[in-house]
């Protein structure tokens, strides 16, 4: 367990591996466990951190904000505090657009971006998340938080990941959000609308989709590449939300392949590849 004090509150990350670094970030209600399948593949080739955001995880839970904008800020220190001058992002659900953010941000410090089911319009949540981004109704959620937790194991584990570990994993990861955590961060993944910018990102960019997401719209990746015309698109036709727990070897090679690319170049890799794969 390691962590790196900023101005704005502490920040948990793990960290595993050698080689160039590679930083990955969770989604709304997660933290860096997510990643632990990933980092152990990754790990062989890279030195992959994986970070907790703020009012998440292992990391600082006493701040006023939490928003998609507080994170990408946090992702800039981080880099910051550890040397890290340039770096591939790889960001699932929230921490995709977290990414995607970071890239337009810091275009001289951030070498590929990587998002994972991610929402680049927050419309293309589902619409038990938008609701939860209002405060009454997160107030009610707190207020009955034991109901709440039985409801996501048993919603999650049929419904949205077929990973026998996630319930747990989820419901750990549910204990340690505060209500300002969870109701400000997806609040403001709601109003989130990158469409307009796409076009700054000029690293390389894949997006990773499951066919049968259901927490956020699968055809975000049609967004993703009308935005970036060089990304590349991989699908999971038979994952959701979550590829990287229910099909990690599939997922992390693909990872891996993209990552190992890094001496090509946008236009390079537009003229190679076919416009998405589908698995």
């Amino acid at each position: 367990m390691s962590s790196i004090t900023t101005d704005q509150g502490i920040v948990h990350y793990e960290v595993y591996g050698r080689g160039r670094p590679v930083i990955l970030l969770h989604g709304w209600l997660g933290s860096w466990g997510l990643w632990q399948d990933t980092m152990s593949y990754l790990g062989k080739f890279y030195r992959t951190y994986a970070l907790d955001f703020w009012g998440f995880g292992e990391s600082g839970k006493k701040r006023d904000t939490y928003t998609v904008h507080d994170f990408v800020s946090m992702v800039g220190q981080f880099m910051e505090q550890l040397g890290i001058v340039r770096a591939p992002l790889v960001g699932h659900s929230m921490g995709g657009t977290v990414s995607l953010m970071a890239a337009i941000q810091y275009p001289e410090r951030i070498s590929k971006v990587i998002v994972v089911g991610s929402p680049i319009v927050g419309s293309s949540l589902a619409h038990l998340l938008k609701l939860a981004g209002y405060r009454l109704n997160a107030l009610i959620l707190f207020n009955m938080m034991g109901v709440f937790r039985a409801w996501m194991r048993y919603h999650y584990s049929r419904v949205i990941c077929s990973d026998p570990r996630f319930p747990d994993m989820i419901d750990r990861d549910i204990s340690r959000t505060t209500l300002e955590s969870f109701l400000l961060s997806i609040a403001s993944l709601r109003r989130t609308d990158l469409r307009s910018s796409l076009h700054k990102i000029k690293a390389p960019t894949m997006g990773i989709y499951g066919d049968k997401d259901k927490v956020v719209d699968p055809r975000q990746w049609q967004v993703l590449l009308n935005g970036i015309p060089h990304a590349r698109i991989v699908r999971f036709e038979n994952a959701g939300h979550f590829p990287m727990l229910e099909e990690p070897l599939n997922f992390s090679r693909h990872l891996q392949a993209f990552l190992d690319e890094h001496r090509t170049t946008p236009l390079q890799q537009q003229a190679a590849r076919p416009e998405n794969i589908t698995l």
